[in-house]
Formats: structure tokens, C-alpha cells, sequence
């Protein structure tokens, strides 16, 4: 790594900045853009869009991270070589879909693994001008990925920026609407006349007691787990060391959120605790299918949390300022969730096929008990305290053991209502992965133009990806059935 000299200006890299480009983890995040008509533009448009939209959204898109002499990391800025970060790969002309698929998975599992230069802004573009099926939605006619390495920030961050270059296919004038999110939970004491009642604070005692006994035991619980607890071997976990370098597969699947709505609406939960529990179901059923066993396997998900106080878009460009309520950066922690148990023969203590309605209720109930508790952020502050007094790769390595020790991660991104439009090319579909985690599986998932995007992906040859896919379809399926009978 470049060292700062001591003239030289440069802004402090975040902590959990400095923690995901270490020496023990390096993630990155990769947003791709199905386009619905061929990407006719050339280089010098291409060139001219990203030195006009893209570099002006944030200044980290012209730094590099440098080091100072005291081991303190630091963003610097250079000038950016754009053509050096534009990458066009040629395939075989004349191929199907369903071929180029098979060369776009390959592609990306190519790129998830390089490193990003040191010498050079952590992001790339990649232009790949072949149709590709699309999964079950409108075919795709080309393909834009954009690699971003995650010290710049977050999902969220990523999705905020590609915005900022995209518009709205049918009126680029108006602004893109997003699905209305949950508003946070209060604690109140008043009766819901706006007048106090000793009702409302003995509930208000209850929620408090609730509140520190979920606290301390969710906090010594992921202690335990991202230290010295693993999950055991399974057919989703092979917990070798150095799964992060290794190839990756990706399946993806499309889900109708009318029908995840309606999901929602019959059994009282949200579209989270609905797609976790397809999730959760579907991959206890790829599970049995590779192996009967593995069902009673103790196997837990990381499911990864939006910190933000304000989880609404805005231009990227009012994200990186000081008082921004919508804050550019990495907002997010970690839920430990285990995946609830699979069985055939009537046990009580685990979910069965015949029950899959179940499997959406306990990831609610597990869920809601974990976000009841300020375990989440009593880690953060551990990592603060590890960072002061034994550096940040330390920091670096908990976090690095909290991802290795369980089984898989699932994070979700609320995508706009509208079609997008890229200059002008229309955008047909859209999804993100998370690349470099020490884990078999991860699982992410997007919503757009009233479709929610499900990604599964998986460690090249241990994983068959397009297997789970179609057992998570089979998931929903079976949610889906069960829910309208419940009605």
C-alpha cells in the first residue's frame, strides 16, 4: 500500500472502512444492469457519461487508500485514467442466451475474485454486449456490472450511486418512487390518548426488562459465535479456510411481489419475514436432497441490517455531505439467526414440510426478538474498542471469524418502482452480490419494478447454485399454497 507523505491532504478512511480492505478481508460489491435493448454507445460516450455522472457522485470514486507513517488509513486524491477502469470482454459471437449465461456467471466469478490495483480508485465498470436469458423475466440484451469494493460503502451507498446515474425509462423528469418502508418501533408510555397511564408504564417495564435480558444474551451469543462457535459442516458450509479466494457460481430467480404482498397479508408479516422464511425453507430442502442427515444440522445466517436512521435514497452527492440524514458509507450490522431445523417424523421442536407456513413465522419471531435487543450495537462498539487498543486488522480478523463460523449471509436492497433507463438503454433487470466472504453461501436479495430479485451465491463446485435456486422456487411455491389455504 502507498505511503501519505507529510504535505500531502487526505481524509481518514472509516473504521469499518479500514476493516473491510485489510490484510484479513477484502469484500467488494457488484451491481449489474440487465439492459433491454443492445449498449450501443461507444467508448468516448461511455467515457464522457462516467467522468460526467459517475466520478462527480462521490470523491472516493478519485481516491485511492493510502497509508500515514502512524498505520492510520487514508483516502487520497488522484487522477483517474477512466479508460483503465472500463472493461469490455469478448466472447464467442454467435452463441444463445442460455450459452452466454454460462459465460456472464463465469465472468463475474473472474472478476469477484481479482483484486482491485492499489494504485488505482476501487471501482471498475464492465460492458458485456451478449444477450443473456434473463431467468424467467424479459430477456436481457446486454450486461453492465459495476465493481465497487466495499470500503467505499455499503450496499446501499452502491445503490444510491448507481441512481445517480440513471433514470426514469418513461419520464426521466420525474423522480423514481421506492415501496413505502416499515417505520421504526417506539417505546411509549402513553396509553394512545397522548396521556401517560400506569399501564402503558408497566408494558413500558416489561419492554425495558425485555430489552436488557435480549440484550446480554444476544451480545454473549455472537461473542461466542464469531469467536469460538462454529456451525457444523454441512452441504451449504464446507468450512475450509481460504473459501474467499476460491471461484463462485451465481442462479438467480425472480419472485412476484403481488404475490409476496398477499403472502404477507394472509399470515400478518412483513416481505422480509416472508422471503427469509422462503429463504430458510428452501435451503433446509437443498439440504436434505444433497443430504438426509443434514437436516438437524446446526446452521446459522447472517442477516445483515441497514443502520441508517433515515433508510430513504437521496442523490449521492447529498450523501456524502456532513448532515446528511441518509449517510454515505457502511451503515449496517449482523443479525445471528439460526436456520430453523427440518424434520419428517414429528418433532416437535423442528419444522416440517407439511408446516411451511411455520418456517416464515419463526424467522419472524426470531428476528423481531434479535432486533428487540442492542446486541447489534454493543458489537459495534467491541470493534471500536478492538481497533483502539490492538489495531484494526484485529478488528479486522473478528469480523472475518464472524462470517467463516456460520453457514451463510442473506442481505436485501429496496430497489425503485420504475423502469430505469442507463443513456437511455432500458433497464430490464437488476441485482447485486457481495464477493470475497470466508462463507460457502450468501443470498441477496433487490425489489424492482415490482419484482424481487433473489441471487444465490455459492462456492464454485461444492454449491450446485442452480440446485438451491430451484429449491428456494419450490420454497415459495409452497408458502404460497399454504398461505391461500390459511386464508
Amino acid at each position: 500500500m502507498e505511503y501519505l507523505k507529510e504535505e500531502e491532504v487526505a481524509e481518514p478512511v472509516s473504521p469499518t472502512g479500514q476493516y473491510l480492505n485489510s490484510e484479513a478481508l477484502s469484500l467488494c460489491v457488484l451491481g449489474v444492469l440487465e439492459t433491454g435493448v443492445p449498449i450501443t454507445a461507444d467508448d468516448s460516450q461511455v467515457e464522457s457519461l462516467v467522468n460526467d455522472v459517475f466520478l462527480p457522485t462521490n470523491p472516493r470514486f478519485s481516491s485511492i487508500m493510502v497509508e500515514h507513517e502512524k498505520g492510520e488509513k487514508l483516502w487520497k486524491k488522484v487522477e483517474v485514467k477512466i479508460k483503465d477502469h472500463i472493461k469490455i470482454p469478448i466472447f464467442p459471437s454467435g452463441m444463445s442466451p442460455k450459452t452466454y449465461d454460462k459465460y456472464v456467471d463465469d465472468y463475474i466469478s473472474v472478476i469477484a475474485m481479482e483484486k482491485f490495483p492499489k494504485t488505482k480508485p476501487l471501482w471498475e465498470i464492465h460492458i458485456i454486449n451478449y444477450p443473456t436469458s434473463n431467468n424467467n423475466i424479459a430477456a436481457a440484451a446486454g450486461t453492465v456490472i459495476f465493481k465497487l469494493h466495499h470500503s467505499i460503502g455499503d450496499g446501499f451507498s452502491l445503490v444510491g450511486a448507481l441512481l445517480s446515474c440513471l433514470q426514469r425509462a418513461d419520464d426521466p423528469s420525474l423522480p423514481l418512487t421506492f415501496p413505502s418502508a416499515p417505520s421504526r418501533l417506539t417505546i411509549s408510555d402513553s396509553d394512545g390518548t397522548g396521556k401517560y397511564s400506569i399501564n402503558g408504564f408497566l408494558k413500558n417495564t416489561s419492554k425495558i426488562f425485555s430489552l436488557l435480558s435480549n440484550t446480554v444474551s444476544d451480545f454473549c451469543w455472537s461473542i461466542m459465535k464469531s469467536s469460538f462457535l462454529e456451525d457444523d459442516h454441512s452441504p451449504i458450509r464446507s468450512g475450509d479456510f481460504g473459501i474467499e479466494f476460491r471461484p463462485i457460481t451465481t442462479a438467480t430467480t425472480t419472485f412476484n411481489l403481488d404475490q409476496m404482498k398477499q403472502i404477507k397479508s394472509n399470515i400478518g408479516a412483513t416481505i422480509n419475514d416472508v422471503i427469509t422464511g422462503v429463504i430458510f425453507l428452501g435451503t433446509r430442502l437443498y439440504m436434505k436432497e444433497m443430504s438426509p442427515d443434514s437436516i438437524n444440522t446446526n446452521s446459522t445466517t447472517l442477516v445483515l441490517l441497514n443502520t441508517r436512521e433515515f433508510r430513504s435514497y437521496i442523490p449521492a452527492k447529498d450523501m456524502v455531505k456532513t448532515d446528511a440524514k441518509t449517510p454515505w458509507g457502511n451503515y449496517f450490522t449482523f443479525l445471528h439467526v439460526p436456520i430453523p431445523k427440518l424434520s419428517d417424523d414429528g418433532d416437535d421442536s423442528k419444522l416440517s414440510n407439511n408446516n411451511p407456513l411455520e418456517f416464515v413465522r419463526k424467522a419472524r419471531e426470531i428476528i423481531n426478538v434479535k432486533k428487540s435487543s442492542l446486541a447489534a450495537h454493543l458489537t459495534g462498539r467491541f470493534l471500536q474498542i478492538l481497533k483502539k487498543f490492538r489495531g484494526p486488522e484485529a478488528a479486522a480478523r473478528y469480523i472475518h471469524g464472524t462470517l467463516q463460523k456460520t453457514s451463510m449471509a442473506i442481505t436485501n436492497l429496496v430497489g425503485p418502482v420504475e423502469q430505469l433507463a442507463l443513456a437511455k438503454h432500458p433497464i430490464a433487470g437488476i441485482y447485486f452480490l457481495v464477493a470475497g466472504a470466508p462463507q460457502s453461501l450468501s443470498i441477496t436479495v433487490i425489489s424492482y419494478m415490482g419484482k424481487l430479485r433473489v441471487v444465490v451465491v455459492a462456492e464454485k463446485g461444492f454449491i450446485d447454485a442452480q440446485k438451491l435456486k430451484s429449491c428456494i422456487e419450490n420454497a415459495f411455491q409452497m408458502i404460497s399454497e399454504a398461505a391461500c389455504k390459511n386464508n
